[in-house]
């Protein structure tokens, strides 16, 4: 009688600890421990079910290590899986003996009797709890059996309640994160950090180890991770992911979420990435902006971590909404910026043109007619070069004006503006210009199209006047997560380490500085001048 007493008070003092806890993991932990308490088990598990799958499985009596060496999640199959297809109590002397046991997978401890009994909250089977190996009898008894039924009774109404608090905690997480990001997005912040925003916050909600944001690169077959955050960021950060034969490319063909019990065992997967991030459990949700997919927000777990459930999906489809709005507010703020710097660009010019020139243009003219008053030769020729001079100023002047001015990219691409660059240097001088651009990479990199057409003019024109070349290149082109723009010519070069301070390239280099990147400059007497500049493609200063 006494060992029954004892055992009642355990019972009791379970049923008032479990039901002054909300949080459901120390809860889920809590119950298992309990049981095998009560029925002094050697080792305990509760298997968390959803869609009759263990999706989480939280253990005692066995150490850390242990449970990492036995590997993945149990599938729930042999005698696990039979309290999920048929949930209720199981009692067995010896687990090897019955007709459904399908053994246990390497560095499992033995394990003989067993007992399980399932837990119910809400309405529906939440899991199931699982004990073996009774340390006082060769099996469980009617009593154990007993014991355990009114513990998972209690644990129902315990999780009922701490999931209840959970969901609760969670909608208000939720909430709270969507305003902070809609916040940010009305008060102008930088579009690339809202992306980081709201992939931390997806990870942080999800519980995930992960998340990325990979979005359209320069060309139509291939992505680009431009956020990521967590465990593997820094390996992750700016990994192109083909857009062919890769999940994110399947997701955004479809324009449908994927959950994966195991990213990198699927005949999808970028084997680079999941190398990489060494991905297990991961969900991926499209970005759609203007209803087309234009990348996907992933949050994955380690390999060996806890699968995603559907509240969890739902969960990251908002922020994925949230994350499209985002992307389309930063190409939205990228125009406005682009069409007032070309406003104030025609102004400038204007009034250049109109102002200006004219006056210069004017005071030429006057000289020239002092020139034919003068009565000295000597005198005269002095003029002449004078209004020489002025001529080239006016030249200098139209050719600023024509970098200034929007016209040139009004009504092209900046594959076409810089065909167009070349064709007018040419016409100018007895150099021949040839362009060669990746078209996609020009589209990606529009809104820097001012200052690479600007710079490029400036290198050409260096060419027209300094390099007696005959020939010269122009290249835009990708390189990883970086474009480089080349200019190259075959003419008559310059020592670079006393000539490199010269206005023209200080200029250039500021303007390389202005963009994120870096602009390399090599040449030497009689081989021709290379000058490179390289800067990011997708986190470009506004």
């Amino acid at each position: 009688m006494t060992e029954r007493r004892d055992r009642k008070d355990v019972l009791l003092e379970a049923g008032l600890a479990l039901a002054s806890e909300l949080s459901l993991p120390i809860v889920l932990q809590r119950i298992v421990d309990l049981a095998a308490e009560v029925t002094d088990a050697r080792y305990g598990a509760l298997g968390v079910i959803a869609d009759e799958e263990l999706v989480e499985f939280i253990t005692t009596g066995m150490p850390a290590k242990q449970r990492r060496d036995i590997g993945p999640l149990p599938r729930g199959r042999g005698v696990l899986g039979l309290l999920i297809k048929e949930p209720r109590p199981v009692r067995i002397s010896n687990i090897g003996d019955h007709p459904l046991s399908v053994g246990f997978p390497p560095n499992h401890p033995p394990m003989h009797s067993f007992l399980g009994a399932p837990v119910q909250a809400m309405g529906r089977v939440f899991g199931n709890i699982y004990l073996a190996e009774k340390r006082s009898a060769h099996e469980f008894s009617d009593e154990d059996q007993e014991s355990l039924i009114v513990l998972a009774t209690q644990a129902g109404v315990a999780i009922a309640n701490a999931s209840l608090y959970e969901e609760t905690r969670l909608r208000e997480r939720w909430l709270n994160a969507l305003r902070d990001i809609t916040n940010d997005i009305l008060s102008g912040a930088d579009a690339a950090s809202i992306l980081v925003d709201i992939a931390e916050r997806a990870r942080e909600l999800a519980r995930a180890d992960a998340a990325t944001i990979a979005i359209a690169g320069s060309t139509p077959d291939q992505l680009v991770v431009t956020v990521a955050v967590g465990a593997r960021a820094r390996e992750l950060q700016g990994q192109p992911v083909p857009a062919l034969g890769s999940i994110s490319g399947d997701v955004m063909r479809t324009g449908k979420p994927l959950v994966l019990e195991d990213a990198s065992s699927d005949p999808r997967a970028h084997q680079r990435i999941v190398q990489l991030g060494r991905h297990g459990p991961a969900l991926y949700v499209p970005l759609r902006v203007r209803g087309r997919a234009t990348g996907t927000l992933m949050v994955a777990n380690l390999k060996g971590g806890r699968p995603f459930d559907k509240q969890t999906l739902q969960l990251v489809e908002t922020f994925a909404d949230q994350a499209s709005v985002a992307i389309e507010y930063g190409r939205a703020q990228t125009d406005l910026r682009r069409l007032g710097l070309m406003e104030e660009r025609e102004r400038i010019a204007m009034e250049l043109h109109d102002g200006i020139i004219q006056s210069v243009f004017a005071v030429g003219m006057g000289l020239q007619g002092t020139a034919l008053l003068a009565g000295s030769p000597e005198t005269a020729a002095r003029i002449e070069n004078a209004v020489d001079e002025l001529d080239v100023v006016i030249r200098d002047l139209r050719n600023y004006i024509f970098g200034l001015r929007p016209g040139i990219l009004a009504d092209r691409h900046l594959d076409g503006a810089l065909r167009e660059l070349a064709n007018e240097i040419q016409k100018r001088g007895s150099t021949q210009v040839d362009v060669e651009v990746d078209a996609e990479l020009a589209a990606t990199v529009s809104s820097r199209s001012q200052e690479l057409v600007q710079l490029t003019r400036e290198a050409l024109s260096n060419v027209a006047r300094h390099a007696q070349a005959t020939h010269s290149v122009v290249r835009l082109a990708r390189e990883g997560s970086t474009a480089v723009l080349m200019i190259e010519d075959d003419g008559v070069g310059f020592d670079v380490r006393t000539d490199d301070a010269g206005n023209g390239l200080r200029n250039m280099r500021e303007r390389a500085a202005a963009m994120g990147g870096t602009l390399r400059v090599t040449s030497s007497a009689g081989k021709g001048t290379k000058l490179r500049l390289t800067f990011p493609v997708g986190g470009m200063r506004p």
